[in-house]
């Protein structure tokens, strides 16, 4: 996410309310945009067609078939996404942008390839006796999908977080759209409109990475799978952190006591689904203030440390900001801390009245404040991770990433046999614990910053 802070730090000085405002809204949006207005347009889709589409159990089967596409091309992508980037990182660092564009070709058609072969071994499996149509479409939607996260990850890392949320929201609108107009053809119709639209936010974001590489003798290549330009420990920390995220889903999904059969071997789990929904929601805020946090104060002694490090600056200088960085890590955590708990405060006071008028049971609300619990210590985690990456600490991260996938397993298996009392606990308490670890760890690695630095030359 370095380059955010740039924009950030440029609405900041204006040393208004207006301006401290508008980079809080900017940073939300930035952090939360894409997700927010993608789960807002599956379910307008689903709100609009429930009258027109019949039966209505088809809206459910096309809400439940795209859950499982987002999950699984994201946990595919996972492999790619973190190495890839480095690699692109290490290239424009070395002055040879040339790289970069042969490169993604590269990756588009690996990722392409083996989302295709993934898909139709996973399609016969687990959706057998269904129509071609809706196979082929599943297939291509998990495929584009796959491409549209990579890209997505590459554009962030160029900086071009507004264009990511323009092209969201316009290929959203568009999905919305086509899936109503599509809405009389039934379940293939929806998800026809869902496949158009995410081949539209591809094309875009493709065209954005053509405009923003020069242009390379080679059209593709697969440098980064070259010894010492691929990070085997950048790919298992992508597949964990993705793996970790979706691992209780998966659990409730297919756990028969709190599930139900969907469409083929798809399963879903109303009681865990909603409250999940509700409760990420609750991190926008939180997001904002991890961005505005860590990529303002945080970069800028960050980048101050490691320029005196590199510039022969004074040992009193390099301490010193040292010593700020670890204040605005202290401040950044802090503050996610206090929006979470006003998130659950809210949540609180306000649930009853949200699940009435959603007309959910209130039976769901111990499970809600649960899972704000756990969304908002998932946003800890995250800043926590993020100080991490930009101490090129990649094995500390592999650590808790391992800790996180390993806890939330095997709590919630316990939660599970326990019964509903418990439901929720075990992500919360993995993400606790996680948390916990992560900051203890971090607390000595920036104790010994100047000596692991120095060491390290």
């Amino acid at each position: 996410m370095a380059g955010i802070g740039f924009e950030l730090r440029h609405l900041l000085r204006r040393n208004t309310l207006l301006g401290l405002v508008q980079a809080y809204a900017y940073a939300g949006v930035i952090g939360s945009g894409p997700w927010v207005l993608s789960i807002v347009g599956i379910l307008l889709i689903g709100i609009l067609s429930t009258s027109v589409v019949q039966p209505a159990t088809l809206v459910t089967q096309f809400q439940t078939s795209v859950t499982y596409l987002v999950a699984c091309s994201l946990i595919y992508t996972g492999l790619a996404q973190l190495t890839f980037t480095r690699f692109v990182s290490d290239r424009l660092f070395e002055k040879q942008g040339r790289q970069v564009l042969p490169n993604v070709h590269g990756l588009l058609v690996l990722v392409l390839l083996g989302a295709a072969v993934l898909a139709t071994l996973a399609l016969f499996v687990v959706l057998p006796g269904l129509g071609l149509l809706y196979r082929l479409l599943m297939l291509a939607g998990f495929a584009l999908l796959s491409a549209v996260w990579m890209l997505t990850i590459l554009l962030s890392g160029m900086k071009r977080y507004k264009a990511i949320v323009v092209l969201f929201g316009a290929a959203y609108a568009l999905i919305v759209v086509c899936s109503l107009l599509l809405r009389p053809w039934g379940l293939e119709g929806l998800l026809g409109g869902f496949v158009l639209g995410h081949f539209v936010l591809l094309a875009g974001m493709w065209l954005l990475v053509v405009r923003e590489f020069p242009a390379a003798p080679r059209l593709v290549a697969f440098d980064f799978l070259q010894p010492g330009k691929l990070y085997p420990s950048l790919v298992a920390i992508g597949l964990l952190y993705n793996l970790g995220i979706w691992a209780d889903k998966f659990m409730f999904w297919f756990f028969p006591p709190t599930s139900q059969p969907i469409i083929g071997h798809l399963r879903a789990s109303l009681i865990y689904d909603l409250p999940v929904f509700l409760a990420y929601l609750s991190i926008i805020p939180g997001m904002a203030v991890f961005l505005m946090r860590i990529e303002t104060d945080f970069v800028e002694y960050y980048d101050k440390f490691y320029d005196a490090v590199r510039g022969g600056g004074s040992l009193q200088f390099i301490e010193s900001m040292r010593d700020e960085m670890v204040y605005s890590i202290q401040q950044g955590l802090g503050q996610i801390a206090k929006i979470q708990t006003l998130a659950v405060l809210v949540t609180m006071v306000a649930g009853p009245w949200v699940l009435d008028v959603l007309g959910i049971s209130r039976l769901y609300l111990p499970l809600l404040h649960v899972q704000v619990i756990g969304a908002g210590l998932q946003v800890g985690v995250m800043a926590v991770l993020n100080v991490f990456f930009y101490l090129d600490q990649r094995r500390t991260v592999l650590l808790l990433c391992v800790l996180f996938v390993v806890l939330n397993v095997a709590l919630t298996g316990l939660t599970l046999w326990w019964g509903a009392p418990l439901y929720g606990y075990g992500f919360a308490v993995a993400q606790l614990v996680t948390l916990a670890t992560g900051l203890h760890l971090l607390t000595r690695r920036l104790n010994q910053l100047e000596y692991r630095t120095f060491m390290l030359q």
